[in-house]
Formats: C-alpha cells, sequence, structure tokens
C-alpha cells in the first residue's frame, strides 16, 4: 500500500462585498480569524486561514470585496483581491445565490475572463439554504453563464452546509506539495492585527450606515501585562468631526457599547482577559490620504 502523497496550495476567495467570503473562512478553521458583519466591505486586506491535517495544507486567501471604487482605499481593496488571483492554484468565486447577479458580479465575470492564465475557477454558490430548488437551479444557470467555471458548488457558509463536500472538490483540484506553514499556524494576521478588525467590526455592528465605510482602526499600544490579561490602546480614525461625535455617543454611551462587543471579540480570540481603551480621531479624507493609508498598512504601491 503506497503513502498518500501530501497536498497543499493556495485557495483565493473572491467575491462582491459581503457575499460570505469571511463566514466562509472562519467556518473552515473552526475558528474566528476573519472579522465579519452585515455591513459591505468588512475585509479591507487580504488574510490567510491555513487549514493543516496530516494529508493536506489549504491556504485560504480571504480578499476585499470587489466593488466600483471611489478612492484610494477602494483602488487598494480592489488591486488587492485581483493580485491574489494570479497568486493561486484555486479561485473560488463566491456568489449570493439569494440574488440574481448585480453589476459587480458582472464587473468580477469581466475581471476573471480578461486574466492572460487563470488558475481552476470554482464557483460557489452561497446562501443555497434561503432557496426553493426551483430556485437553486434558475441561480446557477443565471451565475453560470457569466463566466466558464472547472466546476460549481453550493454552499451555506453560514449554517456550513456543504463544506465538506466543498473542501474534497478543492482537494480534488490541489497539487502535491510541501507544508508551507507551521501545523499550528491558523492565519497571517497578528492577534493585534485581528484586534484591530474586531474592534472596526465592533463599530459596523453598532453604527449607523452612513458612517462605517469612513471608519479605521489604529493600534496603538497592544502589551501583555500577565499569562492571561493583555492591554490594548486603540484609535478609531472617522473622516468628519460629525462623525466623531456619532461613535463617542451621548455621554460616551456609543462608544462604551462598541468598546464592550470588541472586547468580548478579541477576549475569544486570544481566550484571556483584555483591558481595552479605545479613543477617537478626526482625519479628514484618510481613505485618499497615502501617507494614512500606508501608516494603517495599506500598500498602494505608488
Amino acid at each position: 500500500m503506497t503513502e498518500q502523497a501530501f497536498k497543499s496550495g493556495f485557495v483565493t476567495l473572491i467575491g462582491r462585498p459581503n457575499v460570505g467570503k469571511s463566514t466562509l473562512i472562519n467556518r473552515l478553521l473552526r475558528q474566528k480569524v476573519a472579522a465579519v458583519s452585515p455591513r459591505p466591505q468588512t475585509t479591507r486586506r487580504r488574510q490567510l486561514g491555513i487549514l493543516t491535517t496530516d494529508e493536506y495544507q489549504v491556504i485560504f486567501m480571504d480578499t476585499p470585496g470587489i466593488h466600483k471604487g471611489k478612492d484610494r482605499l477602494d483602488e487598494y481593496m480592489n488591486s488587492t483581491a485581483q493580485e491574489t488571483i494570479l497568486d493561486a492554484d484555486i479561485v473560488v468565486w463566491i456568489v449570493d445565490a439569494g440574488v440574481e447577479p448585480q453589476p459587480e458580479d458582472l464587473m468580477i465575470a469581466d475581471i476573471l475572463k480578461s486574466m492572460p492564465r487563470l488558475p481552476t475557477l470554482v464557483l460557489l454558490l452561497n446562501k443555497v439554504d434561503t432557496l426553493s430548488e426551483e430556485e437553486r437551479v434558475a441561480r446557477k444557470q443565471s451565475y453560470s453563464t457569466l463566466v466558464e467555471s472547472t466546476v460549481i458548488s453550493e454552499i451555506s457558509a453560514l449554517r456550513g452546509d456543504g463544506q465538506e463536500e466543498l473542501l474534497a472538490v478543492l482537494l480534488s483540484h490541489l497539487p502535491e506539495g510541501p507544508l508551507y506553514y507551521d501545523r499550528e499556524q491558523i492565519t497571517d494576521f497578528y492577534e493585534r492585527e485581528i484586534a484591530a478588525d474586531l474592534i472596526r467590526q465592533a463599530c459596523l455592528e453598532e453604527l449607523r450606515d452612513e458612517i462605517p465605510h469612513g471608519i479605521a482602526v489604529r493600534i496603538d499600544e497592544y502589551k501583555e501585562r500577565s499569562d492571561d490579561q493583555t492591554y490594548i490602546h486603540a484609535t478609531i480614525i472617522v473622516n468628519r468631526d460629525s462623525h466623531k461625535g456619532i461613535v463617542i455617543g451621548k455621554g460616551g454611551l456609543m462608544l462604551k457599547q462598541i468598546g464592550t462587543l470588541a472586547r468580548k471579540e478579541i477576549e475569544e480570540m486570544t481566550d484571556g482577559r483584555i483591558f481595552l481603551e479605545l479613543r477617537v480621531k478626526t482625519n479628514k479624507n484618510w481613505r485618499n490620504n497615502p501617507e494614512i493609508l500606508k501608516y494603517l498598512g495599506f500598500a498602494l504601491g505608488r
């Protein structure tokens, strides 16, 4: 009996904003490494989710949702998503099967068709649990006509339906390869980077629609005070002075609610106690300021 060859490779997840890419990463890894919220554009940078067993290592690349950009930050997010396509062994295009193809889906299809070399492409219909059988067939037809894919799969990232079938599909197309990362490593983000994303996630969940996309989070201090306690001081950056007042809230109530929610999420991630201090600062038009974007970790490349 021959020993089974070890498989490894990179799987890029692409899709328009809020289709479930980060939810799927967390579901497959059975651990929260990516921030998730009902608001679009929760993910702003490429993040790895590393799934390792004795037989394989799948390195998922979670990317920002591809959308029609308005500023330098949007430009960065779109270019990041497109660049990871060429770095992948497999590309998984996640679509929201609950609705017909949207303009941003057509935009993604054009991007994929324009690629000089396209890796194995999996069209993944998410949120199929919300559809009747007749609707599932119709949506599969609607999306499959947009671009030629190697295989079509279905899943409910929120409930976990279809995840084993998806993993089997990915492994069938994954090449033999080395162990790229240590077996214990599950992401390329440091805890302080994940903490910043979780604080912004709390902002997305607590604040009104017009404010969240003008928010960034900077970790000013991340210090372990003991084996089970960490001190975090972070700044929430907003575009406008009027937004600053809304984030703080009357008597500081909104900022307290954001801090409570964020602290809970960070404690679940670190499995320890967190002392979290937040402040709010206005940096007008920061989404178009290359120096601020670079400081926040968005390398624009120009």
